[in-house]
């Protein structure tokens, strides 16, 4: 046999390429093989281009790289990558994203926005090396541009947005959260010269206020997506104007801004009838009297985050079961008064047969069995959260899974559960640690840290290095664990306890060893710096055994927890 070539020999490899590709090319004109190499991804276009002379200039031809997704190899991208990148492509490329890709910055985009003018949809999310500057870039070069994302990029400022206003005028949508030096300047300048906006992310833009709003309601008329997350400072004023001006508004994200009161429900109802999509997570002054008129004159809703709404009751639930027959995502969580009437007049409603897949009702303690059964008449049901629903039996989710098949999965969780599937419960996913700090974040870390290393053995890395939400999800673990702590320790203890619990009456052979009390563990320090530990994900959970391998009790599982914890922030 001959030398291998990427696991095939030489000889093979040569009477591929002599022979067959040879036919290849003679019975197939290279028009219709360029449009075949057009459906490839990038991976296989570079292994085709190693293939003949032949196949390497068909499968770099720019028409076969109009679209280019790199997040897959992000650790590798370098500025010289996307510099050739642009070289090969040049006006071909549409797409581009080079989300999470650390070392790309302004020199590589500046070439880039030269070679690739008609880029028009284009993703530098997580790219922290850019300024102001490659915002100029595109301006100047990229007319056609028509979406951009420039999260976690802290560098921008409003200089960016009014280079954006003046040189890409066919902008159609913009996410620019967590770029905190934004302020009202920068948006009068974007919306005032780029009326066909449709998507707008502000989440994190903690300078905004009503007065930018203002100016969004007045110059956007085709708004359809508005995300103002975590932006403190704006209050009903502002929103208000918003609904008042984009009548077209389908997707309204105010969870964290704590000010809003049900003024704002009211103008939606009366102002956005094609509302989809609302999430007002954590505004506690909201109240049955807002969402009353809400659901009376937005039909159309889908999603709603609801939680932490403290002040609403079984009337909301019963206004959103008569007048919302496409509600799909329901969040209840932390809503203390929603009671099982509440949730038999959502299950007898119109969404409840066809349309309702997930209902959170985590911290609900007035929820009983009784709930459960008035849910069995949801077919389409896929995801019950009740996490610390004290009244909820074993017994009565067992009944729902053997009548209910779709939740038959496992997805009604009794125990702390994990934001996303267990088998990627990594801390760098965890989006709660993109908000502020609030019982409910303390409440999903803790849950998640438990699940990290009891169930899965998943390896834990730095948050401050995630490619999407790097800075803020730094700044915001390190805000988390200095001022919540204390509270933090105690739900893992007790989740880690439940878990214990469970499994052993489940009979899975997994036991928790040397469980110390809270008050000993150890306190996080408040210095911050990037470290990684190595992962070995071959190693077995940590303080856990098995029939097939027995682990040390001589570090307590909760004390090996929690220097996990203190590796992510010191």
């Amino acid at each position: 046999m001959g030398k291998e070539v990427n696991g095939v020999s030489r000889s093979r490899f040569e009477m591929f390429t002599n022979s067959d590709e040879a036919v290849i090319n003679k019975k197939l004109p290279k028009e219709l093989l360029l449009r075949i190499f057009s459906f490839l991804d990038v991976v296989t276009l570079c292994r085709c281009a190693q293939v003949s002379r032949s196949w390497n200039v068909l499968a770099l031809d720019g028409s076969n790289w109009q679209r280019i997704d790199l997040f897959n190899f992000q650790r590798d991208i370098e500025g010289r990558v996307v510099e050739n990148i642009s070289k090969r492509c040049g006006g071909f490329l549409r797409k581009l994203s080079l989300r999470g890709c650390l070392g790309v910055g302004d020199s590589a985009l500046r070439t880039f926005s030269q070679n690739c003018r008609n880029i028009e949809l284009l993703s530098l999310n997580g790219c922290t090396k850019i300024t102001d500057s490659t915002c100029n870039s595109l301006s100047k070069f990229c007319p056609k541009l028509k979406h951009l994302d420039l999260t976690s990029c802290t560098s921008i400022t409003n200089l960016s947005l009014k280079a954006l206003s003046e040189g890409c005028p066919q902008l159609e949508q913009l996410n620019i959260s967590w770029c905190d030096q934004v302020s009202k300047d920068g948006i009068q300048a974007l919306v005032r010269s780029c009326p066909a906006l449709k998507g707008l992310f502000l989440k994190g833009c903690s300078q905004l206020e009503d007065e930018a709003l203002k100016h969004i309601g007045a110059y956007c008329p085709e708004l359809v997506t508005l995300t103002l997350q975590t932006c403190p400072l704006i209050t009903d004023e502002g929103l208000i104007t918003i609904c008042r001006g984009c009548h077209h508004l389908q997707s309204l994200c105010v969870s964290g801004c704590p000010s809003i009161t049900d003024a704002i429900l009211h103008a939606l109802g009366q102002n956005c009838p094609r509302l989809r999509i609302l999430e007002v997570a954590r505004c506690s002054q909201l109240t049955d009297v807002g969402f009353t008129t809400l659901a009376r004159n937005c039909h159309e809703l889908e999603k709603m985050d609801l939680e932490e709404c403290v002040q609403i009751t079984d009337a909301t639930l019963i206004q959103l079961s008569i007048y919302c027959p496409r509600l799909q995502v329901l969040s209840l969580s932390h809503c203390e008064l929603i009671t099982d009437d509440g949730i038999r007049h959502l299950g007898s409603g119109p969404c409840a047969h066809d349309r309702l897949e997930v209902i959170e009702l985590d911290n609900c303690p007035l929820i009983t069995d009784a709930s459960l059964e008035h849910l069995k008449s949801c077919h389409s049901l896929d995801r019950i959260e009740l996490y610390d629903c004290q009244q909820i039996t074993r017994a009565g989710i067992k009944r729902l899974r053997y009548q209910q098949p779709k939740t038959g999965g496992g997805t009604a969780k009794l125990l702390p559960r994990p934001i996303f599937p267990t088998s990627k419960c990594t801390l760098t996913s965890l989006p709660s640690l993109r908000l502020p700090p609030s019982e409910a974040v303390v409440r999903d870390f803790a849950a998640a840290v438990s699940c990290y290393d009891v169930k899965t053995s998943a390896p834990i890395s730095c948050v401050a290095c995630s490619p999407v939400d790097g800075p803020a999800a730094c700044h915001m673990t390190l805000q988390l664990l200095s001022s919540h702590f204390t509270t933090a320790r105690h739900r893992l203890h007790a989740g880690a306890s439940a878990f214990g619990a469970a499994e052993r009456e489940r009979g899975s052979g997994i036991t928790l060893l040397g469980y110390p009390s809270p008050q000993t563990f150890p306190t996080i320090p408040n210095t911050h710096t990037h470290t990684h530990t190595p992962t070995h994900p071959s190693q077995p959970p940590v303080g856990c055994r098995d029939d097939s391998r027995q682990c040390s009790a001589e570090e307590p599982v909760l004390q090996r927890l929690e220097s996990s914890i203190a590796t992510v922030v010191t």
